[in-house]
C-alpha cells in the first residue's frame, strides 16, 4: 500500500491531538468517570476507527480495508486482554480511583510509542529477511499456548514480574501525594507509589508489544496499516476500562479464544514463511508450494471466534459466579482500604456494588453460594464492609 508522505504526517498528528486532548482536557482533574461519560467517550473513539477503517476501504481497496479491520479487532482484542493486567497493577498497588485515570492515559500513551519502535522494527526486519515470519509465527504459538495456562488471578501478584521487579529497585514514600510522582517527607523531595505503578505499566507494555505486534503483521505486512491499527486500538482504552471494568472478570473465557486466534495467526504466518521461503535447509532454499489464508477468512474467524468466546463467558453460569465472587473480593478490600477514595458517592457506590455481587451469588443457587462460602476472607470483609457502612449511617440497602 503506497501510502503519501503528507497522510503519514496528517494521521500522525490526529493521533497526537487525540492523546494530547485526553491529556489536558480528561485526566487534568482527578475524578471518577461516570459510567456515561466513560460510554460516550470510548463510543466515540470506536467511531473514529470505524471511520478511519471506510476511508482505507475507499481509498485503500477492499483488501486493505480487510486487513485493517482484522488488525484493529484483534488489537482491540488483546488490548482488552492487557486491561486484566492494568486492573491487577492498579489494585496491587492501591491506586486511588480517582488517580487510575492518569495512570491507564500513560500506559496508554507508552503502549503507543512501544510499539510503534517495534512496528518500524519489524517492518525492516520483514523487508530484509523473509524468515521473520517464522519466527513471528513461532512466537505467537508459544503465547497462545501460554494463555492457555494464564488464569488472570488477581491476588497472586507474584505472577506480575514488573510489579515485583518495580518494589525491589524503587524505594517510596508509604503513602501516594495525589498523581504525583515525587512528595517531600520532612523536608525532603521522595518518590511516591505513582512511579512504582507507571515502571510497572510501561513494563507491561512492552511485554505486551512483543506478542501484539507479530500479530498484527501476521494479518498485513502494510506498515501504514498495523501502525493505524495498533494506534486506534489503544485510543479510547482509558474509558473503555471504566464501561467493562465490572465485565472484565466475567469474560472468563476470553483466553482461550485470544489463544485461539493467536495460534490461528501463527499459522497463517508460518504458511506465509512457507509460501516466501528461502532457507537452504527447507525445501532447499526454494518456495514451498502451500495455501495462504485470504484476509477475508482471517477477519470472519477472529470475529466468528470473539464472538463465540463473549457468549459463552456471559451465559456460563460458573462463570457469573466466579466472576461475582471475584468481584466482591476486589470491591470489599476497596471499601475497606480508606486510602481508596475521598469521595464518599464513590464508597457508597463501591457498598452497592458488592451488596449486589452477594445477591447475585445467593440468586445461583447453593452450589454458588458454598463456593463464595468457602472464603473465609472474603465473607470476613463483607461483614466488616457492613458493619462500617451501618456506622457510616450509609444509604445503600443492605
Amino acid at each position: 500500500m503506497d501510502v503519501p508522505l503528507y497522510v503519514w504526517i496528517l494521521t500522525i498528528l490526529g493521533i497526537l491531538a487525540m492523546l494530547a486532548y485526553d491529556f489536558l482536557f480528561h485526566t487534568r482533574k482527578a475524578h471518577v468517570p461516570t459510567l456515561k461519560e466513560a460510554s460516550l467517550w470510548s463510543a466515540a473513539y470506536v467511531g473514529v476507527a470505524v471511520l478511519f477503517g471506510i476511508g482505507v476501504l475507499v481509498f485503500g481497496g477492499g483488501t486493505y480495508g480487510g486487513e485493517y479491520f482484522a488488525g484493529y479487532i484483534t488489537e482491540k482484542a488483546l488490548s482488552v486482554d492487557n486491561l486484566f493486567v492494568f486492573l491487577i497493577i492498579m489494585s496491587s498497588f492501591r491506586v486511588p480511583r480517582e488517580d487510575q485515570q492518569k495512570v491507564l492515559l500513560f500506559g496508554i500513551a507508552f503502549a503507543l510509542v512501544a510499539r510503534t519502535v517495534f512496528i518500524f522494527i519489524g517492518a525492516a526486519l520483514i523487508n530484509q529477511f523473509a524468515w521473520v515470519f517464522y519466527l513471528f509465527g513461532l512466537i505467537l504459538l508459544l503465547t497462545a499456548g501460554n494463555m492457555l495456562r494464564d488464569d488472570h488471578d488477581e491476588d497472586d501478584e507474584k505472577q506480575n514480574i514488573m510489579v515485583r521487579l518495580a518494589r525491589r529497585f524503587i524505594h517510596t514514600s508509604p503513602e501516594y501525594d495525589g498523581d504525583k510522582m515525587f512528595t517531600h517527607i520532612d523536608g525532603k523531595r521522595v518518590l511516591t507509589p505513582m512511579l512504582l505503578v507507571m515502571v510497572a505499566i510501561g513494563g507491561t507494555d512492552i511485554l505486551f508489544a512483543l506478542d501484539s505486534i507479530p500479530a498484527i503483521f501476521g494479518l498485513t505486512q502494510s506498515t501504514f496499516i498495523v501502525f493505524t491499527a495498533t494506534a486506534f486500538s489503544l485510543l479510547g482504552l482509558r474509558q473503555l476500562f471504566f464501561v467493562i471494568e465490572g465485565l472484565l472478570e466475567r469474560l472468563i473465557y476470553l483466553s482461550y479464544g485470544l489463544a485461539a486466534i493467536l495460534g490461528f495467526i501463527g499459522i497463517k504466518l508460518i504458511l506465509h514463511a512457507l509460501h516466501e521461503n528461502n532457507l537452504p535447509f527447507i525445501n532447499d532454499g526454494e518456495h514451498v508450494k502451500v495455501v495462504e489464508i485470504s484476509t477475508g477468512l482471517s477477519l470472519a474467524v477472529i470475529i466468528g471466534v470473539l464472538a463465540i468466546t463473549v457468549i459463552a463467558s456471559l451465559f456460563s453460569k460458573r462463570g457469573r459466579a466466579e466472576t461475582a465472587i471475584s468481584n466482591a473480593r476486589r470491591h470489599a478490600r476497596d471499601y475497606l482500604d480508606l486510602g481508596y477514595t475521598t469521595d464518599l458517592g464513590e464508597r457508597e457506590r463501591i457498598f452497592g456494588l458488592l451488596m449486589a455481587e452477594g445477591q447475585q451469588i445467593r440468586s445461583l443457587g447453593p452450589k454458588y453460594k458454598a463456593l463464595a462460602e468457602e472464603d473465609p476472607e472474603l465473607m470476613s470483609q463483607i461483614e466488616e464492609a457492613r458493619r462500617r457502612h451501618d456506622e457510616a449511617g450509609g444509604t445503600t440497602t443492605v
